[in-house]
């Protein structure tokens, strides 16, 4: 039941969904067979249909919250557009886009602005450190509109992770910048259409980035050994100060939460890819026990 899985896993996230939004994570997208076993899932009383929205508990207080921050999500996106642009001009950037909760259609006072940011090959770092100055200089190391925390490079753009989580992730995804960088990072990862069903990332309006003539100046100077060996310097001084700052956390867990890698860095210290995996198969467990449904069970 790919339907009922999808809003489960919305539902973590206390977010109702409209039957052409189940549809579009379906792999087989016949959305009148979709419709008529959501129709006998709110008959046996699995789910709940709100107006024109399923959820798996009756709470209009969810509805109205989701609609309040799809509005406010409007003004959110065209900043998001505005610092992604900023963003690109950064040297060696070569692809801007969101995820996290605005690339849903949702922001509310507590949400951030998370940016994905795909870099020159063998200069991830240098990017990243001169992002994450600007935002502590400038910023007073704001996240509410410059979260930046995921950074891949062009030569690695496929996942490693393959899971309900990643690839809801990237089938969200809002490119900003870079449309020939994303094309080849949709390719990379085509697996998400054999768990999500296929979708048009609608590369069309993202932007060509053209950097300004001094930031061309800078990567020139830094297309060279000594930068090459700068690049390794700021990720072995970033991976040695998050080693330290988060020692509690397991070896496992910090191979995926914080992965740094000379393609890869992520910054999730919270392992919230993990959290939701763990969550979702909760949500499984409750439905199989109450409703002797099996669902295939999640991995992260």
């Amino acid at each position: 039941m790919e339907s009922l899985k999808t809003i489960l896993y919305f539902s973590l996230f206390h977010y109702p969904l409209r039957l052409d939004e189940i549809c579009s994570f379906s792999i087989s997208k016949d959305c009148p067979k979709i419709e008529a076993e959501l129709t006998e899932l709110v008959a046996k009383k699995i789910i709940f249909r709100i107006e024109d929205y399923y959820y798996p508990v009756y709470d209009p207080g969810c509805l109205e919250k989701r609609k309040n921050g799809n509005k406010m999500a409007v003004d959110a996106l065209v900043k998001a557009k505005e610092r992604a642009t900023l963003i690109s001009k950064f040297p060696f950037v070569e692809a801007v886009g969101v995820s996290g909760s605005l690339s849903k259609g949702y922001y509310d006072k507590d949400s951030d602005i998370d940016f994905f940011v795909i870099t020159r090959p063998g200069k991830l770092w240098i990017s990243r450190t001169l992002l994450m100055l600007y935002k502590k200089l400038f910023l007073l190391n704001s996240r509410k509109y410059f979260c930046i925390n995921y950074f891949m490079s062009s030569s690695s753009l496929e996942v490693e992770e393959k899971n309900r989580f990643t690839a809801t992730e990237i089938k969200t995804l809002i490119p900003f910048e870079g449309r020939l960088v994303f094309e080849e990072f949709y390719k990379k990862n085509d697996w998400v259409s054999g768990l999500l069903g296929t979708y048009d990332p609608k590369l069309e309006s993202v932007g060509i980035i053209s950097k300004p003539g001094g930031v061309k100046i800078i990567e020139k100077l830094l297309d060279t050994k000594a930068g090459e060996q700068l690049d390794s310097l700021f990720k072995k001084t970033t991976v040695t100060f998050w080693k330290l700052k988060f020692r509690q956390m397991r070896s496992e867990d910090f191979k995926v939460a914080l992965k740094s890698t000379k393609d890869i860095s992520k910054h999730h210290p919270l392992n919230f890819q993990k959290k939701v995996i763990n969550a979702l198969n909760d949500k499984y467990d409750e439905i199989r026990i109450n409703h002797n449904i099996e669902l295939q069970r999640e991995y992260v």
